[in-house]
Formats: C-alpha cells, sequence, structure tokens
C-alpha cells in the first residue's frame, strides 16, 4: 500500500539565511521569513543552499532538512485571518506544494523532488517565531489545533529541484503512521491510544515520541 496521492507538485521554493529582528524590545535571530528564489536549488543533507535555522536546538539537522506546506490549507488560513496576507512561504516553509497532504503521507514515506529523494520524518510542531512572523501570539495556538502542520523531510540523496517539478512517491514503510495521525496526537486531537503509542516508538518516530510521553 502506498500514499493515497502518489504525485504532488513543488509550486514554490522559499529560503532564507537568520535574520535579527527586534521583539518587545529583544533582538532575536530567526530563519522563518523565508522569500521565494528562482530556478534550481541544490538539496543538500541539512538544508537547501541560500537557507539556514537560527536555533539548531529546536530546528534544522537531519530530521528537519526540508519543511513542506500544503497550498491546499491556505484558503483556510486566509478565512481564519481575513486582514492578514499570505503570500507563498508564509508559514516558512522551504517548499508549497499541491498533492502532498498531511491526512495522505505516511511517516517514512520516500518521495523524489527533481533530481534529489527525501523521507517524510515527522509533522511541525511551531515555536514562538511563528508568531514573530505572523506579528500575533494566537496564531500559534491556531497552527497547532488545525493539524495543519506542514511535513519535515530529511534527505535520502541529495539534488536540484525546483519550482513546478513534480514530488514523485517512491514507497514507504510497514508502520502506516500519517502525518496527520502524529500531529493530532501531539495537539491532544487523539487520544493516547497505548497501542498507537506503542507503534509509534516501535517506528522512526521513536526519539520525538519518548520525548512527548516522558
Amino acid at each position: 500500500m502506498q500514499s493515497k496521492h502518489s504525485t504532488g507538485k513543488i509550486v514554490s521554493v522559499c529560503v532564507s539565511k537568520p535574520k535579527i529582528v527586534e521583539v518587545n524590545g529583544e533582538l532575536v535571530s530567526t530563519g522563518i521569513f523565508k522569500e521565494p528564489v528562482s530556478g534550481r536549488v541544490q538539496l543538500r543533507t541539512l538544508n537547501l543552499d541560500g537557507d539556514e535555522q537560527a536555533d539548531l536546538t529546536v530546528h534544522g539537522g537531519i530530521d528537519k532538512a526540508l519543511y513542506s506546506y500544503p497550498l491546499e490549507h491556505y484558503s483556510w488560513w486566509q478565512k481564519q485571518l481575513p486582514d492578514v496576507e499570505f503570500p507563498l512561504g508564509k508559514f516558512g516553509e522551504n517548499l508549497t506544494t499541491t498533492g502532498l497532504l498531511e491526512t495522505d503521507v505516511f511517516i517514512g514515506d520516500e518521495f523524489q523532488m527533481g533530481t534529489a529523494i527525501v523521507k517524510v520524518s515527522q509533522p511541525r510542531l511551531p515555536c514562538y517565531k511563528l508568531g514573530i512572523k505572523f506579528g500575533r501570539r494566537d496564531v500559534i495556538k491556531t497552527f497547532v489545533q488545525s493539524g495543519f502542520s506542514g511535513i519535515y523531510f530529511s534527505v535520502i540523496q541529495e539534488g536540484e529541484l525546483g519550482v513546478g517539478d513534480k514530488i514523485k512517491f517512491l514507497g514507504g514503510d510497514e508502520y502506516r503512521i500519517s502525518v496527520s495521525d502524529v500531529a493530532n496526537l501531539f495537539n491532544g486531537k487523539r487520544a493516547r491510544d497505548p497501542d498507537f503509542i506503542e507503534l509509534c516508538l516501535r517506528s522512526q518516530l521513536a526519539k520525538q515520541m519518548k520525548r512527548f510521553i516522558d
């Protein structure tokens, strides 16, 4: 069995070096203010060329080398926050995509994007910097409760990708744990079913789950 959507598409590629912004009189370094880029971009083991994370204790690393967010969610957000503008990359994602939803994609799924191969690692749990990007703190709670977490990937094979590239499903693992199920476990929408938690602990989510249940 494979993911419900075997192919998707990249509609935006965004990167950013860390920037210093002032928040409540304090200086904060953040890489969340990503901007779209054109042409082919090299994806490496830890990030896209031109992209960096500011706080490597909670962002980046092998399991968070690439972050995608579905374009399909943008219309929902526009209804929730009608006074906010939503250019592509608004959520600090590297890739804005179509056809790659959290409900249909599973932890461990592998995809080809351009000449790169990536593996789904986990949903996103946002930090306070998403509130900085939006200029409002309440967006963090809305983001978590929405279940629209976006998808983090690790890099299996480095390569180039760009806008318009198809996202091709290559295969998955035996556990069949959707990104949405994990996000909803963290936000409380899914009950802490012991069997499901045990399944997660046996899967590639072991490190994250142990931190969650401690």
